[in-house]
């Protein structure tokens, strides 16, 4: 399998924005073990899920729309790879994800 290049993503500014996408992924079972090597070698991305039949939960975070569909794209691509959607997109500014989230717990 030749090797893929992966879309690098750059620190970004605190004033920019950054994108969190879920893709559903669709694999030939037989290809499995090798685009979950490729994904994981994918710069952004994060496999949550995956089952034997194929279907693979990935994430992906990048700082551009452009960004996302550029790594769906490449995803699209990749041998043995027979679908990828886009299930989800969500934005925020970049400052946004380093605030400190509080343990906010409702239990008596």
């Amino acid at each position: 399998m030749p090797a893929r290049r992966s879309i690098p993503i750059q620190p970004v500014a605190s004033d920019d924005e950054w994108h969190i996408a879920g893709i559903m992924v669709y694999a030939h079972p037989a290809a499995l073990e090798r685009v979950r090597i490729a994904i994981a070698a994918m710069t952004g991305t994060e496999i949550h899920a995956a089952t034997e039949t194929g279907k693979l939960v990935v994430t992906v975070e990048a700082p551009t729309s452009q960004a996302i569909v550029a790594q769906l794209t490449c995803l699209h691509q990749l041998e043995g790879v027979i679908s990828a959607t886009l299930v989800y997109q969500h934005n925020e500014d970049a400052a946004a994800m380093y605030e400190e989230i509080g343990d906010v717990s409702h239990a008596s």
